[in-house]
C-alpha cells in the first residue's frame, strides 16, 4: 500500500480520476452547485480519510499538478489578445473596476476579521482571497499571513463565484458581456474566469484581464498594510 501511494503517481491518478467524475457528473446535471473542483474535493478528502493516507503522500502528485497551474492562467492570454481592441476601447473602466473591485474585497474582508476578532495572521491569510493563488501567496507572505488558509481561501471564493456568479447576474439583470466577465475575474479569479469563458468570448477575455488587473491593484494595495 505505501509502496505504491507515497509515489507522485498515486496523487496525480486520484486528482484526475476525481476531477473527471466532476466534469462528467457536472456535463450530466448542468447544476452550478456541482462544480467539477468541488466534487473532487469531495471524493479526494475522504478517500484519503477513509484509507488513513497521510497527506504528504498526496502532495508528491498534487504539487506536480500545481506546477501547470502558472501555465493554464498564461493561457487566457489568447481570449485577451483576440478581444485587445474591445479591451482597449475600455481599458479605463477595466482598470476603475479592478481597483474598486479590489478595494472592497480587502475592505470587507478587514471588516469582517474584525466584527469575528480574528487574529492578524487569520485577517493577512484572507485578505487576497480573491486573487489568483501565486500572488495570494505572494501577499499573505508579505503580510505575515498562514499560507495553507491563504489556498484554502482563495480555492473556496472561486468555487463560490463559479456557483454563484450566474446566478446574481441573472438576478441583478447584468446584461452587458464586459460587466459580466470583469465581475467574475474580479471577484473569483481563475475558477470564476473559466466559469465566464463557458459564457462567451467577450466574457472569457475581460475575466482574463480582470484577474490580472485586480492581482496587481490587490498586491499595490497590500503595500500599504505593511
Amino acid at each position: 500500500m505505501e509502496a505504491v501511494c507515497s509515489t507522485p503517481f498515486f496523487g496525480i491518478t486520484i486528482s484526475i480520476v476525481a476531477y473527471t467524475i466532476g466534469t462528467w457528473v457536472h456535463r450530466k446535471t448542468r447544476l452550478a452547485i456541482l462544480n467539477p473542483l468541488l466534487i473532487s474535493y469531495l471524493i479526494i478528502i475522504p478517500s484519503l480519510l477513509l484509507l488513513d493516507i497521510p497527506l504528504e503522500w498526496y502532495e508528491e502528485g498534487g504539487q506536480i499538478i500545481s506546477l501547470f497551474l502558472s501555465p493554464a492562467t498564461a493561457v487566457l492570454a489568447i481570449s485577451v489578445y483576440q478581444q485587445r481592441q474591445l479591451i482597449r476601447k475600455h481599458l479605463a473602466a477595466v482598470i476603475a473596476g479592478s481597483l474598486a473591485a479590489s478595494a472592497v474585497s480587502m475592505l470587507s474582508v478587514w471588516l469582517m476579521c474584525r466584527l469575528f476578532a480574528l487574529d492578524d495572521a487569520l485577517t493577512s491569510s484572507l485578505l487576497p482571497k480573491s486573487v489568483t493563488t501565486p500572488m495570494a501567496i505572494a501577499v499573505s507572505d508579505s503580510l505575515g499571513g498562514i499560507e495553507s488558509i491563504t489556498v484554502i481561501a482563495v480555492i473556496l471564493t472561486g468555487i463560490c463565484g463559479s456557483i454563484l456568479g450566474p446566478v446574481l447576474i441573472r438576478i441583478f439583470r447584468i446584461r452587458n458581456e464586459i460587466a459580466q466577465g470583469m465581475a467574475f475575474g474580479a471577484a473569483s479569479h481563475a475558477v470564476g474566469t473559466s466559469r465566464a469563458v463557458e459564457m462567451g468570448e467577450i466574457q472569457g477575455a475581460l475575466s482574463s484581464v480582470s484577474l490580472v488587473a485586480s492581482g496587481i491593484m490587490t498586491v499595490l494595495l497590500s503595500l500599504l498594510l505593511v
